[in-house]
């Protein structure tokens, strides 16, 4: 007896050589000997919607999906069997279960997008379309002509006209209660800044050593380092710094709470990021949080009540899901931080520093500053930065983020709201 693999590749071959009615044929021989094989039944399922039989292709796939409810590809044929034959909810309802299990897949998920437009569901649809091609994108797909195939390229083209007006209407509507109250003359900077990131004005900075990785405000006269009339707190920050060295030595005592700080659970790798001037191995740069992505570590600041009562007087940057954050930094001996840009000039990074032992530094810009123990400094970290601890003891650094200096209220506002509003979009369509 032939197997039923030796039929299913069989079938597949035919279909990659457009011969459907052979590839279907194949299938069927298989199935009399195989009737339970569900690669079989797919690949008869394929034949079947190559030549236009959507019906039957979906009375097979109804099967399949049955006996194999948690494998993605079957719903996803069965998805685009039911937007042949016109039921588009029956559709999105089956693309949406293929998809839970295969979310890479960008060409069901441009179907999805197309059935949501087509059941009037823009919103839910713009953020499939968004992520369709940004999946496909990454994979080297749907660049250009080229890289989409023929039969692809015109839905592919409208995909990416929904993108652009869609994500221009949803980012907009956001600030446009503020620019109605306040006047655009007010909020040009943001306006700027939006466009900007839509791609619609150049997002460079007159400085090329500045490179934000996300969202380029202008105007905000560049520079690598801050001076110090522009932050009135740091006179009680730094009044705070023995009291606050004094809770990062228990800190350090305990052990309990810290954690790297890179998460390289994307694919990224350690020396990416760090290297060392002692055993490559020994790199490390862990982090004590008292806030991290917005997200406050409520048993970190009970745990440091005068470090905690420093930071309450800190105007931080406060952003839903985004800001602050704020941290000790812990460098381990020989760790270098190696040269990187930080996403946006919006808000600008201080540094208070704690421990400090001989041969350590900060680089912004090019423009090199050794930390003085208990002395804030604040920079731009879109501007390419490093730092290092050459010394053979522990470098701690307590990290925080504010706006930048010279935004109005009605900007911070403004791009608060921005902020979030792309966060929240990006973050439905899988996009970090």
């Amino acid at each position: 007896m032939t197997s039923a693999a030796f039929h299913v590749q069989q079938a597949r071959h035919h279909l990659e050589t457009g011969n459907a009615a052979q590839a279907l044929a194949d299938a069927e021989q298989g199935l009399a000997a195989h009737p339970r094989d569900h690669a079989l039944h797919l690949v008869a399922a394929q034949g079947l919607m190559a030549l236009g039989r959507f019906a039957e292709a979906a009375t097979r796939l109804e099967g399949l999906t049955a006996a194999t409810p948690e494998t993605g590809e079957p719903w996803m044929r069965l998805g685009a069997c039911r937007l042949h034959l016109g039921d588009t909810a029956g559709a999105v309802a089956a693309l949406e279960r293929g998809l839970a299990w295969a979310p890479e897949s960008f060409i069901a998920r441009l179907q999805l997008a197309e059935g949501l437009q087509g059941l009037g569901r823009t919103d839910d649809a713009l953020v499939h379309f968004f992520r369709a091609v940004t999946s496909a994108q990454a994979k080297g797909r749907w660049l250009n002509e080229q890289t989409t195939a023929p039969d692809l390229r015109d839905r592919v083209r409208q995909a990416m006209a929904i993108i652009d007006a869609g994500r221009h209407a949803l980012f907009f509507e956001t600030i446009a209660p503020l620019i109605e109250q306040y006047g655009t003359a007010d909020l040009q900077r943001v306006v700027q800044a939006l466009e900007g990131y839509l791609g619609l004005r150049p997002a460079e900075s007159p400085d090329p050593r500045q490179k934000p990785t996300f969202f380029h405000v202008p105007d905000l006269q560049p520079a690598p380092y801050f001076d110090r009339a522009l932050f009135p707190w740091y006179a009680a920050l730094e009044h705070a710094a023995d009291a606050i060295r004094a809770e990062l030595q228990q800190v350090l005592s305990a052990r309990a709470g810290l954690q790297p700080f890179l998460d390289f659970s994307g694919g990224a790798r350690k020396g990416d990021f760090l290297e060392s001037t002692q055993d490559p191995d020994a790199a490390a740069w862990d982090a004590y949080f008292f806030y991290r992505h917005g997200e406050v570590f409520a048993d970190h600041l009970a745990a440091c009540p005068a470090t905690a009562a420093a930071l309450a007087q800190v105007p931080l940057t406060r952003i839903e899901g985004h800001a602050p954050e704020v941290l000790f930094s812990l460098l381990s001996p020989g760790t270098v931080i190696k040269p990187h840009h930080g996403v946006t000039n919006s808000r600008v990074v201080t540094h208070l520093p704690l421990i400090v032992p001989p041969d350590c530094a900060l680089e912004v810009g090019g423009v090199e500053h050794a930390w003085t123990e208990g002395r804030c400094v604040t920079f731009d970290d879109t501007f390419l930065h490093a730092a290092w601890n050459r010394s053979d003891r522990l470098r701690v650094v307590m990290i925080l983020d504010t706006w930048h200096p010279r935004l109005s209220e009605v900007e911070v506002r403004a791009l608060k709201r921005l902020v979030e509003t792309i966060g929240d979009f990006n973050a439905r369509a899988g996009v970090a």
